[in-house]
């Protein structure tokens, strides 16, 4: 259900559900969870994240939910092991992760979008807080991710009515980066690992961290934890790396 490729220090990780447009299962979830995980513990220094077929997903699987029979703890305990955890890992794997969005991403598929670092989509991909059409509110971080990306009073219009929105509309709310037309999506996204590698990818992952864990913090507190990441910086062997090729006036070459 989740595919694995790795090129250089670049891993690819594909919805592989293309006769139902990718849609969303606990067991998809799993194996998504699991190959973050393999990641974080590999040399990679990037993850594309994209679908197989002509949709990144459709959101949750609707023919598993009618299938369900579980009592309000089982899907407590449900949700929290797939959805959640899939949207912690996204956000504190300590890389970047790219949405290579090639087609539709709506409920769960437009909230993964939302947790990953950047995110690039074909133009003619749609997105959409759909939930309420089936009775839910929205899950995998919707209801915290989105307001951080689009604003309060996007995310409450979003969510409540369930529009249905172009690629164009979500670049201009800030949902993702860029709209680029679909023979451009690959070469938009390896222009973009290609500034990466250039990166020192601990520091990177140092950004990435202090971005979300002082989402929703007291100045203070934020201000806090920021100076508790850069001193973590001033240690690093990136820090010393640039700082010899500064003062030797070099392009810094990090490892």
């Amino acid at each position: 259900m989740v595919r694995v490729e790795t090129d250089g220090r670049v891993r690819t990780l594909s919805f592989d559900r293309p006769d139902s447009k990718n849609a969303f299962t606990a067991a998809a979830a799993t194996e998504l969870i699991e190959a973050l995980e393999t990641t974080a513990d590999s040399d990679a220094r990037a993850v594309v994240l994209t679908g197989d077929g002509d949709a990144f997903s459709a959101g949750g699987d609707i023919e598993a939910m009618a299938a369900r029979d579980e009592t309000p703890r089982e899907a407590y305990d449900r949700v929290q092991s797939t959805l959640n955890a899939l949207i912690e890992r996204l956000l504190t794997i300590p890389i970047p992760v790219i949405a290579k969005v090639n087609g539709d991403a709506v409920g769960a598929g437009t909230n993964v979008v939302a947790a990953c670092d950047f995110a690039y989509a074909d133009r003619d991909a749609r997105f959409g807080e759909v939930f309420g059409n089936v009775g839910l509110i929205p899950d995998s971080g919707g209801t915290f991710i989105l307001p951080a990306l689009v604003g309060l009073r996007t995310a409450k219009e979003l969510t409540m009515t369930g529009r249905v929105f172009d690629a164009e509309s979500a670049a201009a709310m800030d949902l993702i980066n860029d709209a680029v037309e679909s023979d451009e999506l690959d070469d938009t996204v390896e222009e973009l690992l290609a500034t990466l590698a250039k990166k020192p990818t601990e520091t990177l992952g140092l950004t990435k961290r202090g971005i979300h864990e002082n989402i929703g913090r007291p100045f203070r507190d934020a201000l806090e934890r920021e100076a508790h990441l850069q001193v973590l910086a001033y240690g690093s062997e990136p820090h010393e790396t640039g700082v010899n090729a500064f003062l030797n006036d070099e392009r810094p070459e990090f490892r």
